[in-house]
């Protein structure tokens, strides 16, 4: 499968036929799907339905859009028209298909971009790795036995398997970059309120709207086409006034500042990690000519308070009758984070707000000398595909979310990150190293990555699958 912008070229100019393009997506994914467990909901119809209308218009001379004939997956917190949202939860199991599509999904349909099915969440969201007792466990094509990440790990699996060229993620505190950086993929968090959200359908003081794609240049190609201010979203931002793809190519980075930090001052790493991911930040020091900024970066672990503004956005959108009648059909590993969320009072909760101000101001001071801040996208490779979180590393006892510590600081500032493939672990394993920027500055971080990418090119795709266990298809 190529990529994005290929893809996209060939149907515009009529070399390709987007029908072909869908059918050997379609082909790929009954091929690879039974043992990844990708995708939980397949439309194929619909698919070649628009396919055959996008060949229509080039047929008639006119053009379809920046993402013609390009198929792609949309995760499970997405709405997506015609296509049920289940959320990986039993509570939703019999969702009627949803009625319109996400905004971003809207807009990636309206520039050609062709929706073929939905891909698996964890219940709600809520770890980085991807399983449910709904939709079952997804794997990583590096290696059938672990996690592709998650929360969009059901979008990285697809892409990293060459099922899709691109899929839909969501990361409201690592859920697009940690599992891009377990499977060798581009995973960009825009800044907040960059590419718009109904909050009627999903509310969120964190999170963004996304995609994992496989390329630098196709992932600011999606954020154009996705980005820019909606009236059904009071947080979304005025138009850039910047071609994204146009700046991952050419915005000068020799005036950038640039600050390494191994830990932030509190996480603990594996030092394979460590090591692969500094390697990575001194060939962008180098390529990009950026000035290191020589600046301590120290922080404490920020995941509490994250956890509990997460905790406080999901009941928003929660249909009465939910909790706690039916409490007992959540994951027993997701329900107590709902019991934990349901006993947090108005005076607790005025707590961790002002915590998250402390964060803010800290991180405001630290970009008041930096552009920019490189770390590992993750503490740890990828885990074990059933989960749970791991709870040890590097043999120190840590709570779940500390393989995962650095993804969140952006989530509660709002500010871009991205991750991008660093190297390979002595297992074959793939590590992301995360580019986090000021606010609002997401052409920084897709320059960047497009810089470290054309000096340290990576595999656009897993090899083939290891570890044979072929789990049943969720597929419905």
């Amino acid at each position: 499968m190529d990529d994005v912008i290929e893809v996209a070229a060939a149907v515009r100019s009529g070399r390709v036929r987007a029908a072909a393009v869908v059918e050997e997506c379609l082909a790929a994914i009954t091929a690879g799907n039974p043992a990844l467990n990708a995708f939980v909901y397949l439309d194929a119809d619909g698919a070649r339905a628009r396919a055959a209308a996008i060949d229509e218009s080039v047929a008639a001379g006119r053009d379809p859009g920046l993402l013609a004939g390009v198929p792609f997956g949309v995760k499970d917190l997405d709405d997506c028209a015609g296509m049920p949202t289940t959320r990986g939860s039993r509570w939703f199991a019999d969702a009627p298909p949803a009625e319109c599509d996400a905004l971003h999904v809207e807009r990636l349909r309206a520039a050609g971009a062709i929706p073929v099915g939905k891909t698996a969440a964890p219940e709600f969201g809520t770890w980085a790795y991807t399983a449910s007792p709904l939709h079952g466990v997804t794997r990583n094509p590096w290696n059938l036995a672990l996690t592709p990440g998650g929360s969009s790990g059901g979008s990285t699996a697809a892409v990293s398997a060459g099922l899709v060229p691109f899929a839909t993620s969501s990361d409201g505190g690592g859920s697009t970059r940690t599992p891009a950086g377990f499977t060798g993929l581009v995973g960009h968090k825009a800044s907040f309120g960059r590419v718009p959200d109904r909050a009627s359908t999903r509310y969120s003081q964190t999170a963004a709207p996304g995609c994992v794609a496989t390329t630098v240049l196709d992932a600011a190609r999606l954020l154009d086409v996705m980005s820019g201010p909606h009236r059904h979203d009071r947080t979304s931002l005025p138009a850039a006034g910047v071609s994204y793809e146009v700046a991952a190519d050419e915005l000068d980075a020799r005036p950038l500042r640039i600050a390494w930090s191994v830990d932030l001052g509190f996480a603990i790493v594996d030092p394979d990690v460590a090591a692969i991911a500094g390697a990575a930040f001194e060939a962008l020091a180098d390529a990009s000519e950026a000035r290191i900024a020589d600046r301590r970066v120290r922080f404490d672990d920020p995941i509490p308070v994250w956890s509990r503004l997460e905790g406080a956005d999901m009941w928003v959108n929660l249909p009465d009758g939910l909790y706690p009648e039916r409490a007992d059909e959540l994951d027993p590993l997701v329900r107590p984070g709902w019991d934990a969320a349901a006993a947090v009072t108005l005076p607790k909760y005025g707590r961790v707000l002002r915590a998250r101000l402390a964060i803010e101001a800290a991180l405001a001071d630290l970009f008041d000398e930096i552009d920019v801040l490189v770390t590992p996208t993750a503490a740890i490779p990828a885990f074990a595909a059933e989960g749970p979180m791991p709870t040890e590393i590097c043999g120190r006892t840590v709570h779940g979310g500390m393989g995962v510590p650095f993804a969140m600081l952006a989530n509660v500032w709002g500010s871009p990150a991205i991750s991008v493939p660093a190297g390979l672990t002595a297992a074959g394993l793939p590590v992301g190293v995360q580019i986090m920027a000021d606010r609002h500055r997401d052409d920084v971080c897709l320059r960047l990555a497009r810089i470290l990418e054309c000096a340290r090119p990576w595999p656009r795709h897993a090899p083939h699958h290891r570890a044979p266990p072929r789990p049943e298809s969720h597929l419905r």
